[in-house]
């Protein structure tokens, strides 16, 4: 019974991760395009390298990235909450 819920847990982290690295590069890219074209929209001021770098530095301390987080919290709270209503409801 321990080893099958170890078993669980560890693919369970696996999966976990998988889906947070592959959401965090998505979302970095996706921020570093729009950096680029608002680079492109505002006259090109300065070094459009140093330009996005800055914007992603931004980006790196923002609410938004530390959401993607939730991606380990919000199903070990579902899981939980489902075992107890199974089990004591």
């Amino acid at each position: 019974m321990v080893f099958a819920f170890v078993r669980l847990a560890l693919v369970a982290f696996v999966v976990m991760t998988l889906a947070y690295v592959v959401i965090s590069i998505w979302s970095r890219q996706v921020r570093r395009r729009k950096l680029k074209r608002a680079w492109e929209e505002e006259g090109r001021p300065g070094d459009r390298a140093d330009y996005v770098e800055r914007g992603l530095d931004d980006y790196d301390d923002s609410l938004r990235r530390k959401l993607i987080l939730l991606i380990y919290i919000l199903p070990v709270v579902i899981v939980g909450f489902i075992i107890y209503l199974v089990n004591f409801m």
